[in-house]
């Protein structure tokens, strides 16, 4: 079993479409940034730039509540998606963050484009949504 737990920024505003089938998906991107001295007491950091799938009702509400510079608290699993290039024909691949929690921590953002949904959790418990393992390549509309 693997999980990811992640806290950071929506690096830009989230963007939802529907499969065929009418299950929501919206795609964001979410920087982390971790900040250390170093041995001469000097700060350094470093940010890692992830990108983040949703799907269902939490994709929803994803694209209805985070803006850029939202603060967000993810919890999901990794995936690492395939498709073949139609201009050059190769074989591409991506690392995708699916969400299975969204909790929106509030205003407090470095663009001061908070959400004003502190604290809020998004969780799709139900069981009508279709899986996203089961949804393929042809099934996504972009």
């Amino acid at each position: 079993m693997q999980k990811f737990l992640l806290i950071g920024f929506v690096g830009r505003d989230p963007e939802m479409k529907y499969t065929p089938g009418g299950t929501a998906i919206t795609t964001f991107s979410v920087a982390s940034t971790e900040r250390w001295k170093n041995s001469g007491g000097e700060l350094q950091e470093h940010t890692e730039w992830f990108n983040v799938k949703s799907f269902g009702r939490r994709a929803e509400v994803a694209a209805e509540f985070l803006k850029k510079g939202s603060r967000v608290f993810l919890e999901g699993r990794q995936r690492i998606e395939s498709w073949d290039d139609k201009k050059s024909g190769e074989k591409k691949y991506m690392c995708c963050l699916y969400v299975d929690k969204i909790e929106f921590l509030g205003d407090s953002n470095r663009n001061g484009h908070g959400n004003g949904q502190n604290g809020e959790v998004a969780k799709d418990q139900s069981h009508s949504q279709e899986d996203p393992a089961m949804i393929g390549d042809s099934d996504i509309p972009f």
